[in-house]
């Protein structure tokens, strides 16, 4: 009977560590040399520790270690990885690791320490900025994550003693985020690992009963998969090929998604057979391939070749469905050995495989690259950050070519706008139309396989909110939002200064005559930081500028209620910072007043727009006189009714109609009455001003079909 090993036994004599010592023949004498100390080290610090089962804490760190000694990790990644906590659970400071391991060791650790000492308003939050700092450790030092990995993978194969609501919550939080980016890094094994492992703890009935039922399957499958894996053996070897070939069986996790996604019986989950082809080259595949396809009839559309066009996180193989005996989907993976290296450890393949492999290498500058675009995609707010990095982390991939040929992979759904931000922020910023395969086509059009994509761009184009509806990629999301935010602040603080100057000359007061002194007190006694952040608040609606210019003036005998008596004028295309109302939809020529409405700035409508009626005389004080300023070129919407006799052609007649009066038809709708005698056309078109809305109305009323026309009030503010 195994007995605990006693506290009066050096570390050093534990068996487990004496295995570990074992593995380390890879590493060079002072590697050897550095990772002993790291152990006596993290054995000393967390000496009066123990684990929630009640084993010494040691034999975590221990545990991830041995990990990283599985993928050949280096010297570095090693120490780092047995002293991993004891920044976060023990007295060690950061200078204390430089001094005694390097700098390298040190940052690494510091890379993988939560930040338990800083206060958060939620479990979410404290998650959320845990993540982001891992995430740029990441991209600072790939080995981050992959101790992470494995302290994530020992962590929940040890949580029997916890709590089953923390079980659940890690065990959620595990398949959410650290399997995906498992998955992303190319650690197929470990993804496997993880996903099972969860659902274990979230569904442990499920997943037993799942269990079971696929251990009594794989007996009754076993003598059909025999037969298959013969004859595909057979086949290869009579076409002179050297292949491994091995069945492929679906993870417990993998099968109970099937079931729940697709609602699949597990029958039906089970019906599909998979086996691996493992050659010696890239030629050997297709012929593989090839002989394959004689002797087993491919399914139509269900071939993929991923060592051309190889996925984002290296994977490289040949997918292919077959129909094998008795009308049996078979489906087969074809690769090298190398491939298959790549496809079970992904990025650590590099540390792993680095004296006989260079695509480790490739795949590592791959996952550098996509580690520093998350660095572009930091915001104020780590939970927009959080939920910007997942979106990216479920590689559904489509692989699009830019004009000149280049490969990009994508996220399943990504539109036209993902992909010009992922050539560059400001293609992005300035797209205003493309072409997929030479065809002019929407921004908000998905990307298909293969698709050629080419983006045109304007350097008067600039993103547009609503692009936020439909963008697919956290960089695409986080770019848009950080220039609205930019140019709502910068229109909003030219509104605030046109405001506050019209408010001043109201009161008989050129700004320019106001010594410095009275704008510096002002600025204090808002706690601003400048002038520039008082304007936008004025323009944001977050302050009124009859209050700002008493101050200013330190006038206390105006009151902050008394509207200005000077209109304000507007050309109508200032930006986000001045709205034209969707319920009115004022254009020039209009009469118009103007709202300041908190955080969206000055809302324009109509004088007579009825959504407005109760505000203007409850609360004068949020309204200002406004008038038009007009620009040139602009054009504005604007709805009109149209009531047409029920006769053929008519809809043309007012289309034509309308196109000569030099207006454009931005979105048109019909009712019919249920006579069938008469039609409403219900239109949307663009006019420059109030007199160029007069002529369309003109054209119109020639037609003799046209009964009535009606400018269209109301609806949505």
């Amino acid at each position: 009977m195994d007995s605990a090993p006693s506290p009066s036994l050096p570390a050093t004599e534990e068996p487990a560590y004496r295995v570990f010592l074992d593995s380390l023949d890879y590493l060079s004498p002072a590697d050897v040399d550095r990772v002993k100390e790291a152990y006596a080290f993290s054995a000393r610090a967390h000496a009066n520790q123990k684990r929630m089962s009640g084993e010494p804490y040691i034999t975590h760190p221990l545990a991830v270690a041995g990990a990283m000694v599985e993928w050949r990790m280096d010297g570095e990644a090693v120490a780092a990885a047995l002293l991993h906590d004891v920044l976060e659970d023990t007295g060690t400071t950061k200078r204390e690791l430089v001094n005694r391991f390097g700098r390298e060791v040190a940052e690494l650790v510091d890379g993988l320490s939560k930040l338990d000492k800083m206060e958060f308003a939620s479990y979410q939050e404290a998650q959320a900025e845990n993540f982001r700092k891992m995430l740029m450790a990441m991209a600072r030092d790939l080995r981050v994550v992959l101790i992470k990995l494995a302290d994530r993978q020992h962590n929940l194969q040890t949580m029997a003693a916890m709590r089953p609501d923390k079980r659940r919550r890690i065990a959620l939080e595990t398949l959410e985020i650290y399997a995906p980016i498992a998955l992303r890094l190319g650690l197929n094994k470990l993804y496997r690992e993880l996903q099972d492992t969860s659902f274990r703890l979230i569904h442990p009935h499920r997943a037993e009963v799942l269990g079971k039922a696929l251990f009594a399957a794989r007996g009754n499958r076993s003598e059909l998969l025999t037969r298959i894996q013969d004859a595909i053996i057979g086949k290869l070897a009579a076409a002179g090929l050297n292949a491994e070939v091995f069945g492929r069986e679906k993870s417990l996790y993998s099968i109970y998604r099937k079931m729940r996604d697709k609602q699949l019986s597990f029958s039906q989950v089970l019906d599909i057979y998979g086996f691996r082809v493992v050659v010696d080259n890239v030629p050997m595949c297709y012929l593989a391939l090839g002989a394959l396809h004689a002797l087993y009839k491919p399914v139509p559309g269900k071939f993929k070749d991923y060592i051309a066009i190889p996925k984002a996180n290296g994977y490289q193989s040949l997918h292919t469905t077959l129909i094998g005996p008795y009308g049996t989907p078979v489906e087969v993976q074809i690769r090298t050995q190398e491939m298959h290296h790549v496809a079970q450890e992904g990025v650590a393949a590099h540390w792993l495989y680095k004296d006989t492999e260079e695509s480790g290498a490739d795949l590592q500058i791959k996952t550098h690259k996509w580690l520093q675009s998350l660095l572009e995609m930091q915001s104020s707010d780590s939970a927009e950050f959080f939920e910007n990095v997942k979106i990216d982390l479920f590689p559904d991939e489509v692989y699009v070519f830019t004009p000149k040929g280049k490969i990009m992979a994508m996220p399943r759904g990504a539109t036209i706008v993902d992909f010009a931000y992922n050539v560059h922020t400001d293609v992005g910023h300035h797209c205003s139309a493309a072409r997929i395969n030479q065809d002019l086509v929407p921004l908000r059009t998905e990307l298909r396989n293969g698709d050629m994509v080419e983006i045109i761009t304007s350097p008067q184009a600039s993103p547009n909110p609503v692009w936020l509806n439909y963008v697919k990629t956290g960089r695409a999301r986080s770019k848009i939002r950080h220039f609205l935010r930019t140019m709502q602040n910068e229109e909003s603080a030219r509104l605030g200064e046109r405001l506050l100057r019209q408010e001043l000359l109201t009161l008989g007061v050129v700004p320019i005559s106001i010594p410095t002194e009275a704008w510096d007190q002002l600025v204090k006694s808002s706690g601003q930081k400048s002038i520039e952040e008082l304007y936008t608040d004025i323009g944001l609606g977050k302050r009124l500028p009859s209050v700002v210019a008493r101050r200013l003036l330190a006038r206390e005998d105006m009151s902050a209620d008394s509207p200005s008596n000077m209109a304000l004028a507007i050309h109508g295309t200032e930006g986000m910072a001045i709205q034209l109302a969707r319920c009115c939809q004022p254009i020039p020529g209009d009469p118009i007043i103007g709202s300041i409405r908190k955080g969206s700035g000055l809302v324009i409508h109509t004088h007579d727009c009825p959504t407005i009626r109760k505000s203007r005389s409850t609360e004068p004080q949020k309204w200002i006189d406004v008038e038009w300023e007009p620009e040139e070129g602009k054009l504005f919407d604007i709805r009109i009714k149209v009531e047409v006799k029920n006769t053929r052609g008519v809809l043309a007649q007012v289309a034509s109609a309308i196109a000569e009066a030099g207006s454009n038809i931005e979105h048109v709708a019909m009712d019919s009455d249920p006579e069938r005698l008469f039609t409403l056309l219900r239109f949307t078109i663009q006019v420059a001003h109030r007199n160029h809305l007069a002529a369309v109305m003109r054209g119109l009323r020639h037609i003799p079909e046209v009964t009535r026309i009606v400018r269209e009030r109301g609806g949505e503010v």
